[in-house]
């Protein structure tokens, strides 16, 4: 049952029970300073919310909201394993991704025109290990922001889900749970309607993804409950505010001149579209520009540009929901037109060009050993490893836009990993194909969907590289206009269409269920039976984008690059891994340095080899067998005398292991001394005769040949 507790003359603590832990927010014994702080509990995972709300800057023409995620190391009990930075820094890929995911469904939820500064931080402070803190954090940044007095249209709560061992949904998964089922989706949610979704899958059918979708949204009402509770409990102050809106007469006015000009004749493909769009908004402002002096228009003219923008996206709502027709005369599940090719680039390992209409993708995948994976070190993950990495870039050029070049932004990490998640489950075990794989999506042309253009350029590439894929993916954007009660879906979303639209929805899949989702919604949620409808219909494009992509490269292909390197693998015993890594490395240090060949091992007993030699690979990999091979009686072994004693020699046969060869079996003739035809250091070939009970090796020359006179006939 939830209470109210006043344990203090400021402190208020409200809690319930929630999902079998203990859930509560705790409100004024910290942050004293913030505009609102929250330090949410779940479990043993504490995690801190703060909202700093400020005025408008005069100087930003949109809402400058920052959502940012805070790791820190000693929360889970780690000081970080670099050897030179303990200090928390830059964000971790991780922490950029669950920022975001914060971000996507609490961003729709203010006004349009809202422009007053907020900023959201939520911070780990204590990390229970038994599940990952991320929804625990999405509570804390909607009830700071529910309490801070901000027009928040809240509250959002969200959950990872899972699929137990008896087919069950379940929240509070374990990350090794999660990295090791069949789905990881993360739904939030308000209202009994969906805001966001972000998912991997190893191919889930369209039904089960919906049926999470509902099982969430009734899990989390406690949750929103408990936020609402909060809020009587504190009554904060309301903000006030005042929107930026669109001045009414300029809308009029541009709304009329363009009254002719945004017609039926403007349905047309996107190359030809675009350009006479942007001719449409010059004649316009020149048109407007003529009624001020230099000085007002400069200081006026954004004002036009937003009602030109605000007039273009009415337009193209009016094509689709009138007359089902789309900007650039597309039918509703219509794709654009596709082109691909494989093998564009000659020396990398495998590389692609993905067209679809004005969107374009070049990937480039390169293959390494399974020591070039990349270590991940994070407050969630100790000595992790990814052994996949897509990598993904769009530079301003490519929405012809002179732009800085700097470091990847939020954007670009949050595409890459969506492309990432939806090959990841279709890649090979190490076992089978022990190589590093890095995956890279350079842009070169920006017209919406290009997560989903890099997915499909990312497969292509995979499989002209010789990655043998279970089943090849492809993905496609979907997008949602609502009219009242009617809704229209849209396959393949374009620029124009998402800027007017309620829905940026992207899907990957297989022929067999989906890998991937990424749904980011525009209105204050969507019920569950429209994302069903929408799911359907992405399975269609899928389908269609995957039939092109088999016509262009049907199967991944059965040799790598004469450029790539090779690999050969091999499995020993875990307690022979000592013995091949020797003493502080020094034997295997020592077989690649005479070999040339890369040899690695790792803690399962896989070795191993990597080099475009084909001679010196074979070396490497006898000598490994050599140093855990077990001596087998009857066969005939090289070895090498370590010893001589009166009563006959000591001869080393294997790394580690040396038998006896009594005088007696030198020689058929008498022999007084082995000395007398032996020396230390002679090579000579021996066969094993026996192993007794106490693992002594008995060695004999009699009757075995020797190609270089050794034995004593």
């Amino acid at each position: 049952m939830t209470k109210v507790i006043q344990t203090g003359k400021d402190i208020v603590r409200v809690s319930t029970d929630w999902l079998g832990r203990e859930l509560s927010f705790e409100v004024n014994r910290v942050g004293f300073r913030t505009t609102s702080t929250v330090v949410v509990r779940y479990g043993d995972t504490v995690v801190l919310g703060m909202v700093n709300s400020g005025n408008v800057n005069p100087n930003l023409d949109y809402f400058p909201l920052s959502i940012d995620y805070e790791e820190k190391y000693y929360a889970a009990g780690k000081i970080s394993s670099s050897r030179f930075i303990k200090r928390e820094g830059k964000p971790s890929d991780e922490a950029v991704l669950v920022g975001r995911l914060i971000d996507r469904p609490i961003r729709p939820l203010f006004p349009k025109g809202y422009r007053n500064e907020c900023q959201v931080v939520t911070t780990v402070l204590s990390m229970d290990p038994a599940f990952r803190p991320d929804a625990v954090a999405m509570l804390a940044a909607s009830a700071a922001l529910m309490i801070s007095g901000v027009p928040f249209d809240g509250p959002i709560a969200g959950l990872r889900i899972g699929i137990n061992g008896q087919g069950d949904f379940q929240a509070f998964m374990s990350r090794d749970e999660l990295e090791h089922n069949k789905l990881d989706l993360f739904v939030a949610g308000k209202d009994g309607k969906v805001m966001m979704v972000e998912a991997g899958a190893n191919e889930v059918s369209e039904d089960a993804i919906a049926d999470a979708f509902e099982w969430a949204l009734e899990q989390i009402k406690p949750a929103l409950d408990l936020q609402i509770q909060l809020k009587d409990a504190i009554q904060p102050v309301q903000q006030e505010y005042e929107l930026v809106v669109p001045n009414a007469d300029i809308q009029a006015k541009v709304g009329d001149y363009l009254s002719d000009k945004l017609t039926a004749d403007l349905r047309m493909p996107y190359p030809q579209r675009n350009p006479l769009v942007e001719q449409i908004k010059q004649d316009m402002l020149d048109h407007f520009a003529a009624n001020y002096d230099d000085d007002d228009w400069a200081e006026i003219q954004g004002e036009y540009l937003d009602a030109f923008d605000m007039a273009l996206h009415k337009n193209v709502r009016q094509g689709i929901i009138d007359d089902g027709v789309r900007p650039d005369g597309r039918q509703l599940t219509e794709i654009r037109p596709l082109t691909s090719e494989v093998h564009v680039l000659p020396r990398v390992h495998g590389s692609s060009l993905f067209t679809r209409g004005l969107t374009q993708a070049m990937n480039i995948v390169t293959l390494a050993p399974l020591s070039y994976a990349q270590l991940v070190d994070t407050m969630e993950v100790t000595d992790g490893e990814r052994r996949y990495m897509h990598h993904y870039n769009a530079p301003g050029y490519t929405v012809g836009e002179i732009k800085r070049l700097g470091a990847p932004g939020r954007r670009e990490i949050g595409h890459g990993y969506l492309a990432e998640r939806a090959l990841s489950p279709m890649l090979p075990s190490p076992e089978e194909f022990p190589y590093a794989i890095r995956s890279v999506t350079e842009i070169m042309s920006q017209n919406g969907s290009t997560s989903m253009a890099a997915t499909c350029s990312s497969c292509l590439a995979l499989m002209d590289a010789g990655v043998p894929l279970k089943r090849p993916v492809s993905g496609v954007a979907m997008g949602l206009m609502i009219d009242g009660d009617r809704h229209y879906i849209l396959t393949d979303l374009a620029d124009q269409e998402d800027f007017a639209g309620d829905m940026d929805f992207k899907c990957t899949g297989t022929t067999e269920g989906i890998t991937a989702l990424q749904m980011d919604m525009k209105v204050h949620g969507l019920p569950v039976d429209i994302l069903r409808d929408a799911l359907k219909q992405a399975k269609q494009g899928r389908a269609k984008i995957l039939d092109h992509m088999l016509q262009t490269l049907p199967a991944p292909r059965p040799e790598l690059s004469p450029y790539a390197p090779r690999i050969e693998k091999l499995m020993v015993a875990q307690d022979k891994i000592g013995t091949i890594i020797g003493k502080g490395g020094e034997t295997i240090n020592k077989i690649t340095s005479e070999t040339g060949v890369e040899v690695n091992i790792d803690e399962s007993g896989l070795v191993t080899f990597a080099s475009n030699d084909a001679e010196k690979m074979k070396q490497a990999v006898d000598w490994v067998k050599s140093l855990i091979e077990e001596p087998e009686p009857g066969k005939i072994y090289r070895g090498t005398v370590v010893g001589l004693k009166d009563f006959g020699a000591f001869v080393n046969i294997l790394p580690g292991v040396d038998g006896m060869l009594h005088v007696s079996k030198i020689s058929n003739r008498h022999i007084n001394n082995p000395a007398d035809v032996l020396s230390v250091g002679q090579q000579i070939n021996v066969k094993l005769t026996l192993i007794d009970d106490k693992g002594r090796l008995s060695l004999t020359m009699l009757g075995v040949d020797q190609d270089d006179g050794a034995t004593a006939k």
